[in-house]
């Protein structure tokens, strides 16, 4: 009995059976050019210094691979459908699934895009030793994604008949209480906003403020606060709204990092002040770490209690605090050595007592 079913089944449908077979054959020939054909081109693209298209080929991938069986499915289902029932109003939802997942892998699509080019740029400024704005193409690829979302969301709305006028209306009547409602995450968003576009500064830069006990290195900048590695390695977490309202300092920038101290020499070596001071100004002038551009002076500048002071002042070349900290010492030394060579001593705090000769403490 069950054969005599199914041999008139296959009979009266065949011409509805041999469609959905040729759709499932076109399916699977189209998936194994679409996967032959990227394991092929792929490793074309790897080795490609654009950095486009390797991204593109990756991002297109899976998702055009998930949308040949998505959409060939939208179609087999309400032929295969037919079969069984005469009323077509019940395959309407097919037609608003196939749209919805069509907006959802192109999503995808571009999501895959942007973070594969963000990927290969960061990836390029590694392997050609160049360097790219991290902050910058990181701000660029989180407003992008947001613009994506933004879009979609808008394309379904439009799909399930909600018109967007409506929803423009309705968020101007909301605006002002969600506003209220969360003005400190929109003063962060915008705080965010200002250090992408006014860039005081980027991921990797050391900064301090004078306002707050706030110093390290920027390791991540986002819309709603940016992260901070102190010196002792703890992460520090700073709202992006704050940086709106206090002084950031940003030595990363810096061009030179100066030497300024103050050197003294007793008063019994008063005469040999002026040889020491000329010698230690040549001695900084032919050193290869100072920077003999920028201002450079050795000047008599104090009458101290127990001492003659000298001011040397002078910019190294380097801005790097271990480098500076050698050059410093190096420097330092150097004076040392100077002050010797004129059979002079550096003075250190004393205190000399003069008595009457007639005094007891004298005659003792």
């Amino acid at each position: 009995m069950k054969k005599f079913f199914l041999h008139d089944f296959v009979i009266t449908n065949y011409v509805t059976i041999f469609q959905i077979l040729f759709i499932i054959a076109f399916l699977i020939v189209l998936s194994f050019v679409l996967i032959t054909t990227f394991k092929k081109t792929h490793p074309r693209f790897i080795e490609s210094k654009r950095v486009w298209d390797d991204a593109l080929i990756v991002a297109i991938y899976k998702p055009l691979l998930v949308a040949i069986w998505f959409v060939g499915l939208t179609y087999i289902i309400p032929i295969a459908g037919a079969i069984f029932t005469k009323d077509t109003s019940k395959f309407t939802i097919i037609e608003l699934t196939r749209n919805l997942g069509i907006v959802f892998l192109f999503l995808w699509f571009f999501i895959i895009f942007i973070r594969r080019l963000e990927k290969n740029l960061f990836n390029m400024s590694i392997s050609d030793k160049k360097k790219v704005d991290k902050t910058s193409i990181r701000a660029i690829a989180q407003l992008l994604r947001l613009g994506a979302v933004i879009v979609a969301i808008l394309i379904l709305l439009q799909t399930f008949g909600i018109p967007i006028s409506g929803i423009v209306a309705f968020g101007g009547a909301s605006g002002l209480v969600v506003g209220f409602a969360s003005k400190d995450l929109f003063g962060n968003f915008f705080g965010g906003l200002m250090i992408f576009l006014d860039r005081p500064f980027v991921i990797g830069d050391w900064i301090r403020s004078p306002d707050r006990e706030i110093e390290g290195t920027v390791e991540y900048i986002g819309w709603r606060l940016t992260r901070i590695r102190t010196f002792d390695k703890r992460p520090l977490f700073v709202p992006n709204g704050i940086f709106t309202s206090i002084a950031v300092e940003n030595p990363t920038r810096m061009q030179n990092r100066r030497i300024k101290t103050t050197i003294g020499v007793r008063y019994e070596d008063s005469f040999k002040i002026a040889a020491i001071i000329k010698d230690i100004e040549n001695m900084l002038k032919n050193h290869p770490d100072i920077d003999t551009s920028k201002t450079l002076f050795v000047h008599l500048t104090t009458f101290a209690s127990s001492a003659l002071e000298f001011l040397v002042y002078t910019y190294t070349k380097t801005t790097k605090w271990v480098a500076f900290q050698r050059i410093q010492q190096d420097v330092l030394l150097k004076i040392i050595d100077i002050v010797k060579k004129h059979d002079a001593q550096l003075a250190y705090p004393a205190l000399n007592l003069h008595f009457d000769e007639n005094s007891p403490i004298s005659k003792k």
